[in-house]
């Protein structure tokens, strides 16, 4: 019996309702390309393959990954197993060549947050993403401005997905038990940008910048980004605090970066 390794940060899904339950949330159509993020011990592997998915499954471990490749040797014109970490694989690896891709995942908990800015870089043909992590995490990325919860996760996420909190999997349902309570989550990517005309990667620095302080006025705390004319110019109080400030407000404060300038050639 394979033995959960902490460095992955393994926690094995081994409850039959509650992988019934996210088959269901799920909904794999025969044909559909689909992306596994550490499928372990194959619990939610074997339902895709059984409903007739293009399935890659990426995964860590090499002791699990030749369990895997020896379990589901039948399936080899659905299946390509791959054994990696999903933080060095682009995404654009995976994109089919016709229709879209569709990511399902329990994303080990110590690697939650890189590996969503990862899976959720803009990109037209991933269709959605069913997601199993801490429950704090998903609660944080569906957060409203003025909560305490709301922070640069919700904003970075929110631009890029609709966030769909599906239902909460107790900790008795993994082996071993994490301490933690899991929630499911569905995220879409915007058929349309919230923030079409704004770059994700400046987006990503006035946010980074905003909470990184977030105990600072906006004044303070994106010295060195924008200066309160510019502040203002993106119809906001300088003295806002960035808990207080909307996604619309951040496309308006990622507007008034300075545009880069290129070097002149010598």
């Amino acid at each position: 019996m394979h033995r959960a390794r902490r460095r992955f940060g393994q926690n094995f899904l081994h409850d039959p309702g509650v992988i019934a339950q996210m088959i269901m949330a799920i909904a794999p159509q025969a044909g559909e390309s689909f992306l596994e993020i550490g499928p372990g011990q194959g619990a939610l592997t074997g339902p895709l393959l059984a409903a007739g998915v293009h399935l890659t499954a990426l995964e860590i471990d090499r002791d699990l990954a030749a369990a895997l490749r020896a379990q589901y040797a039948s399936f080899t014109d659905q299946l390509t197993l791959i054994e990696g970490d999903a933080l060095e694989q682009p995404l654009e690896r995976f994109l089919p060549a016709n229709g879209r891709l569709r990511i399902v995942g329990n994303l080990p908990y110590n690697l939650s947050t890189p590996l969503l800015f990862h899976l959720t870089a803009p990109e037209p043909r991933l269709h959605d993403l069913h997601l199993l992590l801490q429950r704090e995490v998903v609660v944080r990325m569906a957060a409203a401005p003025g909560s305490r919860d709301y922070g640069r996760l919700s904003v970075m996420i929110q631009a890029r997905c609709a966030v769909d909190p599906c239902f909460d999997v107790p900790a008795g349902a993994f082996t071993p038990a994490p301490r933690v309570t899991s929630r499911f989550v569905r995220l879409r990517p915007h058929a349309e940008p919230p923030l079409p005309d704004v770059d994700d990667a400046a987006l990503a620095r006035v946010v980074s910048a905003a909470f990184g302080q977030r105990r600072k006025t906006l004044r303070n705390a994106l010295t060195g980004l924008l200066t309160p004319d510019a502040i203002i110019a993106a119809d906001i109080d300088p003295g806002t605090r960035a808990e207080q400030v909307d996604l619309a407000g951040f496309g308006r404060l990622a507007r008034q970066l300075p545009t880069p300038t290129a070097k002149a050639s010598s």
